[in-house]
């Protein structure tokens, strides 16, 4: 898959597995992300390694495990969110987002940054933020900006809250 994505230049999809393993029978979430291969590497253990990058969301329409057991979908890209601006409310976030993108280092060192679409920064967040990954999956599933920016800014605070110690 990876050397034919390389190829020809086409993304993969990645789904989020509900049941089963990666490596055998498996159910997963009807909501996905396009990924591109944006970079790969051979480990000194043999193993590939390859980074890439969300591109577009899209739904499974129907899908079958080729012999090889590569898994192949009919899939149906689903519409952008349009911008939407950055609510006064939240004017706080882009500031830790750039600290935190800033970190990641060449990640995210090509990728474009637009740090006044709430879109943008909602989807960013989701992406780092260390939530499980069911929370990431109904935020993929969402196409509520608004609610995705509560979402982001209760784990901010909670991340931030003071522990209680006895």
């Amino acid at each position: 898959m990876v050397s034919d994505c390389m190829k020809s230049d086409s993304p993969f999809g990645v789904l989020l597995i509900k049941d089963g393993k990666e490596a055998g029978v498996a159910t997963t979430y009807e909501v996905g992300t396009l990924a591109k291969i944006v970079d790969f590497y051979q480990g000194s253990d043999g193993l590939l390694g390859v980074t890439a990058l969300g591109q577009e969301r899209f739904r499974l329409i129907a899908s079958e495990r080729q012999p090889d057991g590569l898994n192949v979908a009919e899939v149906e890209l689903l519409e952008a969110e349009a911008p939407l601006p950055l609510p006064e409310k939240y004017a706080g976030l882009p500031p830790i987002l750039a600290k935190v993108l800033d970190d990641l280092g060449r990640l995210y060192a090509t990728e474009g940054r637009d740090y006044d679409n709430a879109v943008w920064v909602t989807y960013r967040f989701i992406e780092i933020l260390p939530i499980d990954l069911e929370q990431k999956q109904q935020s993929l599933e969402s196409s509520d900006t608004a609610a995705r920016l509560k979402l982001v800014d209760e784990l901010l605070d909670l991340a931030r809250e003071p522990t209680n110690k006895s």
